[in-house]
């Protein structure tokens, strides 16, 4: 078991936006348990520890999404580790407003051990990973067996790890890293990614015999549903 220190973040807490900590009635943030929901259901035959998540190509949500969904899951009691497997455009120091000077990337190069890079984010049971220094090789970082091993020893530690990956039709780090967890969601935005984007993503996962938990269908208004309106 990791003996995790808390760390100082450079601000408390999660910024504006994450639904689910700041508006927990709302209905959006009941999707988001719903959601939770479904993939328990999931795991009914086959515990699952680690799923990536990832979208077909960019600014499809999936980041805000995995974030909610890693705050629901947090909230039930379980301790939870999100890693930003983003290599390239990573996201999660600005959301959990974390210092990113080191993260992910200094663990695989053994500039730092698993327990000093992740930082507690002020929630109850929610730790975070940030990606660290954008390296020159991505790819080669997450199919790495030091990868695979770092994967064992987050299992260890955590109930649930998540990895917020890249878009899968712009480069192959979701593939590789997917290929090391037990499933992978895929994040959809309406009115945007094209029906081809989507059974691209679909085919690409599979290829390398990812299972995928599920879909999750982003940013639909209440215009397009009466059961619920995201507000941007």
């Amino acid at each position: 078991m990791l003996k995790i220190k808390k760390k100082k973040s450079t601000s408390a807490g999660l910024e504006g936006g994450v639904l689910v900590k700041e508006n927990p009635k709302s209905p959006i943030s009941e999707q988001y348990r719903t959601i939770r929901t479904n993939i328990e259901y999931s795991m009914v035959d086959k515990q699952l520890k680690t799923f990536i998540c990832t979208s077909a190509n960019p600014s499809e949500g999936k980041t805000m999404t995995l974030t909610n969904l890693a705050v629901t899951f947090a909230q039930q009691g379980k301790r939870i580790l999100f890693v930003d497997a983003d290599l390239r455009k990573p996201m999660s120091h600005h959301l959990f407003q974390v210092n990113n000077l080191f993260g992910l990337t200094s663990v695989i190069t053994k500039k730092k051990t698993l327990e000093e890079a992740i930082v507690s984010t002020g929630i109850g049971n929610l730790f975070v990973l940030p990606s660290g220094p954008v390296p020159p090789n991505p790819s080669e970082l997450l199919g790495s067996r030091t990868m695979e091993e770092l994967i064992l020893a987050m299992t260890d530690s955590f109930d649930l790890v998540l990895f917020d990956t890249p878009p899968v039709c712009v480069v192959t780090d979701a593939q590789l890293l997917g290929r090391l967890c037990d499933g992978a969601l895929l994040v959809v935005r309406s009115n945007q990614t094209e029906k081809g984007a989507l059974v691209k993503a679909k085919v690409l996962l599979e290829q390398v015999h990812i299972n995928i938990i599920g879909v999750i269908l982003n940013d639909k208004s209440g215009e397009e549903s009466s059961y619920y309106h995201y507000y941007a």
